[in-house]
C-alpha cells in the first residue's frame, strides 16, 4: 500500500484514531505482552516508521489506550456509584464491591494496568509521561469524587487515597489470576494447589474492603484527637 502522507490536522488525528483502534482490537485477542509494533504496523497498513510520525512508541499507544480504557471505566461507574443508605462500613463494602466487579469486567483495561509501572512507562519521551500523568491524576480526582459520593465520611484525602490503592491492587492481582498453561496445568492436576489461583475480583473487593475500613478508623482517630485538641 502507498503511504499518503497526512497533511492536515483532521487527517493526522483520524490516523491515530486507526493506529488506536487497531492496537484496542489486537488487546482483545492478545495479552500486552504480545502487542508488538510490527504485527500493529501491519494491521493499520503503515510501515512501522509511518506509524512512528504519529506515536513514539509502541508504549506511547498503549499509554495512550489505557487512558482511554481509564475514561470508559469512569464513565460506567458514574451511574453505578450513587448515595445509598446504611452503616459506613455497609456503604464502604457495596463500594468496594463495585468497584472490584467493574474492574473484573473490563479485562483489557487490567492487563493495560498491571504491564503501567513494568513495561509501558519504560520506552516514552518526558513529554507522553507527563501528559499520561497528568490525565492520571485528573482520574484519582475524579475516582476520589465518586467514591467520596458513596461514603462521604472518608472525606476528599481518604477517598483519592482508595482511588489510588485500587489501582495498584488491581496491577498486582491480575497477572496472579491470569496464569499460564503449565500453572492452570498444575491446578488441575493436585486439587489441594487450586486455592494458590488467585480470584481477581475477590482478593480487590476484599483488599478495599479492608483498606475502606482502615480508612474510617483512622479518619474516626484524627476527628476525636482534633475534638480534645479544641
Amino acid at each position: 500500500m502507498e503511504f499518503k502522507r497526512a497533511r492536515s490536522d483532521e487527517q493526522r488525528n483520524e490516523r491515530r484514531r486507526q493506529i488506536l483502534a487497531t492496537a484496542a482490537a489486537m488487546l482483545t485477542e492478545m495479552p500486552v505482552a504480545d502487542v508488538a509494533l510490527n504485527e500493529l504496523s501491519r494491521r493499520v497498513g503503515l510501515a512501522k516508521s509511518n506509524v512512528l510520525r504519529y506515536f513514539e512508541s509502541r508504549e506511547a499507544v498503549l499509554l495512550e489506550l489505557l487512558d482511554a480504557e481509564v475514561q470508559a471505566w469512569l464513565a460506567e461507574l458514574e451511574p453505578l456509584l450513587q448515595p445509598v443508605g446504611g452503616t459506613p462500613r455497609e456503604r464502604g463494602d457495596r463500594l468496594a464491591a463495585a468497584l472490584a466487579e467493574s474492574l473484573a469486567r473490563r479485562p483489557v483495561l487490567c492487563d493495560l494496568n498491571s504491564a503501567q509501572a513494568s513495561v509501558l512507562e519504560r520506552n516514552v519521551s518526558t513529554e507522553v509521561a507527563l501528559h499520561y500523568k497528568r490525565a492520571t491524576r485528573r482520574t484519582f480526582e475524579t475516582l476520589g469524587g465518586l467514591v467520596q459520593r458513596c461514603v462521604p465520611e472518608l472525606g476528599l484525602q481518604d477517598a483519592a487515597r482508595l482511588g489510588a490503592v485500587t489501582t495498584l491492587i488491581a496491577a498486582a492481582a491480575w497477572p496472579y489470576s491470569q496464569p499460564p498453561a503449565a500453572m492452570l496445568a498444575a491446578y488441575a492436576a493436585d486439587p489441594e494447589l487450586a486455592a494458590l489461583r488467585a480470584d481477581f475480583t475477590e482478593v480487590l473487593r476484599q483488599t478495599l474492603e479492608v483498606t475502606i475500613s482502615g480508612l474510617l478508623v483512622r479518619g474516626e482517630d484524627r476527628s476525636i484527637s482534633a475534638e480534645r485538641a479544641g
